[in-house]
């Protein structure tokens, strides 16, 4: 064992996603030597990660770095890490919502913050975006509860609900909810020009019509991954956005180093489509739009925490592609999303240009805990 290094670590699952959570003070401080210990814990790169705890998957390649808090209005620092599998990649340009689920509870049960039943607020600072966002998660005999009646799709089972709010996220990464000043911009490609929406609360995101890409918006993730013009497409318009919005000086940058933000969503109409995981009817009536949202180049299974807080408020905002595609009326303050595995629920409330509450309901729990030996 002489020749490798083992680090404390615990494996999460937050949401619909799965991360590794390490104390900050179990890295090192150089940014390099930082990086390429979190690649070999991961195992990158490597197409399986055979040789590290990287699940071979966008939604499992995932890292959170806690640390006592920096801001005076949080509890904790937070800083997520979108790690790469083929590639040696480790992206801090924006948060994971889904993994912010797992904060609030690791925080509790690791004692930095202190329990009080039956639910602890925990205030995060996210500093991928310098934003704080608010959990709320029942505690009991002083520990983060997991057993609990909330269901969300994606997950097989039942767990503990925690609240997640990020009203406190706009501008996350460009300083404004529109970092255009526009609801829709016109942007040139190689196959023409295109009408986007770019929205930034909890992350940056591009929307796009489903019918202006050349697909209905219901297809499963098999069927938008195989299609490859469409893949490339998508890509050049998510990298395009990226310099729009100051987040890279070329598109190739944006493709190379910042491959997971901004996100890029196709969104459509209510329609009726098959839960792509138990072939159940998921029905217009029930979902207020549908969205296949891309992540890491590829179509994410589910909907990302962030994904579903940008739709959100997108959606809550008059004149953008995602605000056309809803039919309810504007009193409604619920969004439900269909997304390939099912529907994900947010409360949302935009008034005059200011996010008032973007908060929805996920579960998280520990899966193991213990050391990961590195070479």
């Amino acid at each position: 064992m002489a020749e490798m290094k083992r680090i404390p670590c615990v494996i999460m699952r937050g949401g619909t996603s799965k991360g590794i959570f390490i104390k900050s003070n179990h890295l090192p401080q150089d940014k390099k030597l930082r990086d390429e210990m979190i690649l070999s814990i991961f195992g990158s790169p490597d197409i399986r990660q055979i040789d590290g705890l990287g699940g071979a998957d966008p939604l499992t390649s995932k890292l959170a770095i806690i640390a006592p808090s920096s801001h005076p209005q949080a509890d904790v620092d937070y800083t997520f890490a979108q790690v790469g599998i083929s590639q040696p990649v480790v992206d801090y340009s924006g948060n994971c919502g889904n993994i912010s689920s797992g904060v609030g509870p690791y925080a509790i049960d690791e004692g930095f913050v202190k329990a009080i039943e039956p639910f602890t607020k925990v205030r995060i600072h996210n500093t991928n975006t310098g934003k704080i966002l608010e959990a709320e998660v029942e505690v009991e005999g002083g520990r983060a509860k997991v057993t609990g009646e909330c269901r969300i799709a994606g997950v097989p089972g039942t767990g503990s609900k925690i609240m997640l709010n990020f009203a406190g996220t706009a501008g996350s990464v460009t300083g404004k909810l529109l970092p255009t000043g526009n609801v829709v911009d016109t942007i040139s490609t190689s196959s023409g020009s295109i009408e986007v929406s770019i929205v930034d609360c909890a992350n940056p995101m591009v929307f796009v019509r489903a019918e202006d890409m050349g697909i209905k918006g219901i297809e499963s993730p098999d069927e938008i991954n195989s299609n490859s013009e469409l893949l490339k497409r998508l890509e050049e318009v998510r990298s395009t956005v990226a310099v729009l919005i100051g987040m890279a000086e070329t598109p190739q940058e944006a493709t190379e180093k910042s491959p997971a933000f901004p996100m890029i969503a196709m969104v459509s109409k209510p329609a009726d489509y098959a839960d792509f995981t138990s072939g159940k009817m998921i029905a217009s009536s029930d979902i207020s739009l549908v969205s296949r949202l891309m992540f890491m180049q590829v179509l994410h299974k589910t909907y990302a925490g962030t994904g579903t807080v940008c739709t959100g408020a997108a959606a809550k905002i008059p004149g953008t592609i995602v605000h056309e595609m809803i039919t309810e009326p504007e009193s409604v303050e619920t969004v439900r999303i269909g997304h390939p595995a099912g529907v994900i629920v947010l409360e949302a409330r935009v008034k005059d240009g200011c996010i008032e509450r973007a908060a929805f309901a996920r579960t998280a729990r520990r899966i193991m805990e213990g050391y990961v030996w590195i070479r």
